[in-house]
């Protein structure tokens, strides 16, 4: 499907349907594009994956908003989305170094703490050995990120049980990956 669709149709399907897959084949024909470009005007790898990012989200966007009114010019906008996209980035970067330089002598660098790193398999061992209402709380909690309120209310409990819960099976899972509390 994907290599014997033109853009526009690939386009035309996504606004209609937002069909995963016309969606996953028009964001693979245009990748590579954004990040040739990101690397041109950017000349910089990381910067140029963050432009990838950015700019095919905010095509996705726009065609599942219906706001792409001729799909056959998606090239055209998803080319003017890459140079806004990157002017904002220059704009932003532009204002980082004139702050700095303002406030140069009178701001101090504050190295934050990086978080360690853990082994996934030892962590998914570790999360499986909680109990269940625990183990339930942790995953609504940190993969699924659900408030407590709404933990509470799924769970049949209040809002103040699933902040103790939820601070017991941090503490249980930090003693199984042999991190101090």
């Amino acid at each position: 499907m994907e290599k014997n669709c033109s853009d526009a149709d690939l386009a035309r399907q996504v606004a209609a349907s937002q069909d995963r897959e016309s969606e996953d084949a028009l964001l693979r024909r245009f990748a590579p594009r954004v990040r040739l470009y990101g690397r041109r005007h950017l000349r910089d790898e990381s910067a140029a994956e963050d432009l990838v990012q950015q700019v095919l989200l905010i095509t996705l966007e726009a065609l599942r908003a219906g706001k792409l009114r001729e799909p056959a010019k998606i090239a055209s906008f998803v080319l003017g989305t890459c140079r806004m996209t990157v002017l904002d980035f220059r704009r932003n970067a532009f204002r980082r170094e004139r702050l700095l330089q303002e406030l140069g002598g009178h701001t101090e660098i504050v190295q934050l703490p990086t978080s360690p790193e853990y082994d996934p398999t030892q962590l998914a061992h570790c999360v499986q050995s909680l109990k269940e209402r625990d183990r339930t709380v942790v995953v609504m909690s940190f993969y699924d990120e659900h408030k407590g309120a709404d933990i509470a209310a799924t769970l049949g409990i209040s809002d103040s049980n699933v902040r103790i819960i939820r601070h017991r099976a941090i503490r249980q899972l930090l003693a199984c990956m042999g991190g101090s509390e």
